[in-house]
């Protein structure tokens, strides 16, 4: 049952995606942009999928993993661990929303790389010019693409 929901699904997503991919092939660079970019590694994945569907061993009955988060640490260090965890994911989505993309981006590597990787200043500063200049250059320089400014800066005008 498995072999024939997951093939379904794998040429199902071959489908959407060819259909996607071919519509947007003749649409301006611009605009095709995305959908390419997403379109033709999606349904090379599921092609690659229905393949091993298709051509895996048949004997071969898999077992059900079982999701442990860790085992060889104590509950409560796991969860101090998550709660880190979420707790940058929040500050990182609370700094877009505040700052905006352009700042919040390497604001967030910065603080990242010296608190919690205890990287030092070179190597901090050194991967957030990178990633700045990287996110920068694709999305402002070639791409063109506007980001709304953080409500902090909103409320300051």
């Amino acid at each position: 049952m498995h072999s024939r929901a997951s093939l379904a699904l794998a040429v199902c997503i071959m489908l959407v995606c060819g259909y996607g991919v071919l519509s947007a092939w003749d649409w301006p660079s611009k605009a095709a942009l995305f959908p390419l970019a997403i379109g033709i590694p999606l349904f090379c994945l599921a092609a690659v999928e229905a393949a091993w569907t298709l051509l895996g061993s048949r004997g071969e009955k898999g077992e059900a993993m079982d999701f442990q988060l860790t085992t060889h640490l104590p509950q409560k260090e796991t969860l101090r661990r998550t709660a880190i965890a979420i707790a940058w994911m929040l500050g990182f989505f609370a700094a877009i929303v505040l700052l905006g993309f352009p700042l919040a981006v390497p604001l967030f590597v910065l603080l990242y790389l010296r608190l919690q990787g205890r990287e030092g200043w070179v190597v901090s500063l050194a991967m957030t010019a990178a990633v700045w200049g990287l996110f920068y250059g694709l999305f402002d320089r070639l791409l063109h693409l506007p980001f709304a400014a953080g409500w902090l800066f909103d409320f300051l005008r």
